[in-house]
């Protein structure tokens, strides 16, 4: 039987109890489809950063260099800070030491599951943002300038880091296409206050003209946050600059129903983490009431990845089963989360899924 290396990062709060989820569902499908997922766990995060002075230690990182994939929970805890004032967050080190430039956050509605809003196309949602996930404002992290009454954060756009990120989304607005999705994408930027936004659209205008087959358009990030609430199922793929694209990622998942049910990818050309969009939730962790969902689609996620990067038909196959059986236990209104007013918890949705399997 193929084995699969996967570096499990369960992290804080309620993430190791939905990784817990993700595993279960991993190790089902692994017998459907003859594949081994061989999971090792790593330590990483805001309570290790408390326990031993590491949130990431550099075991943990050559581990998720060695793995085929890495599996993140979630991590991060409201009290733990660093001397900056900021919060302990390694997924961010993560990003940065393997070049996972493309923060890829898929949203779409269930069948069996409300919706916030009342227009019956809001059922049709079916859209993915794509985060530049390198630069852009988040580039400053570590590198802010405080003075006495001033403080300075530097924003970076460069022609590389645009130039991939925009031909990412224009190369899986293709993929779409082929599987019947309209095969759009929309810049999101600022181009009409920042000189680096200004910049930033041009070179997606450019790249653009290198995919004549693909429909694309541009808007403001304020109009577009008034837009993905009035007529969300318009939108096929959006790319955008690394602070526009972690707020709108989390407005859009809350036109499907919240956060429980936006799993999320950050890809580079060599590695390839994923997680749900979630935190870490210290308020409900320990209680068994978290949403496994996002964690579980994230694991499928990952399969779809693998089957392309290591050409194995059979990942793919996987990662369909689980979406499948996501959608067939929400449909059949066998589990409800509790965010969608139901009652179910993390273990009922864990076990709905796995029966489906």
């Amino acid at each position: 039987m193929k084995k699969i290396s996967i570096a499990v990062l369960a992290g804080d709060g309620i993430g190791p109890e939905v990784m817990d989820s993700a595993l279960q569902v991993l190790e089902r499908v692994g017998h459907r489809i003859h594949r081994q997922f061989v999971a090792r766990h790593y330590p990483a995060g805001a309570q290790n950063y408390l326990d031993t002075g590491e949130s990431l230690p550099e075991s943990t990182l050559a581990a998720c260099r060695a793995a085929d994939a890495i599996l993140f929970g979630a991590m991060g805890l409201p009290h733990v800070r660093g001397k900056d004032g900021t919060e302990i967050i390694p997924q961010l080190d993560i990003r940065f030491a393997l070049d996972l430039y493309a923060g890829v956050r898929p949203v779409r509605t269930w069948p069996g599951l409300p919706v916030p809003l009342s227009d019956p196309r809001a059922t049709e949602i079916d859209l993915v943002l794509i985060r530049e996930n390198t630069e852009g404002l988040f580039y400053a992290r570590g590198r802010g300038i405080v003075e006495a009454d001033v403080a300075y954060d530097t924003q970076k756009i460069s022609r590389l880091g645009t130039t991939r990120i925009v031909d990412f989304a224009l190369n899986l607005a293709r993929e779409r296409a082929q599987k019947g999705r309209p095969g759009k994408v929309t810049n999101v930027d600022k181009a009409n206050v920042f000189a680096s936004m200004a910049f930033w659209r041009q070179i997606f205008e450019d790249r653009a003209k290198q995919f004549p087959d693909i429909r694309t358009e541009s808007a403001y990030v304020d109009a577009m946050a008034l837009n993905l609430v009035l007529k969300p199922w318009q939108f096929d793929v959006l790319v955008t600059e690394n602070m526009f694209g972690d707020i709108l990622s989390d407005l859009i998942a809350s036109l499907v129903g919240g956060m429980g049910m936006a799993p999320s990818g950050d890809i580079g050309d060599h590695h390839g983490l994923f997680q749900p969009a979630h935190g870490t939730a210290p308020d409900i962790a320990g209680q068994g009431v978290a949403n496994p969902t996002a964690m579980i689609l994230s694991a499928a996620m990952m399969l779809d990845w693998l089957a392309v990067r290591q050409d194995d038909a059979e990942l793919a196959v996987g990662a369909k089963a689980i979406e499948q059986a996501v959608q067939s236990a929400f449909a059949s209104q066998a589990v409800r989360p509790r965010e969608f007013g139901g009652a179910s918890g993390t273990a009922d949705i864990t076990r709905a899924v796995l029966e489906r399997l």
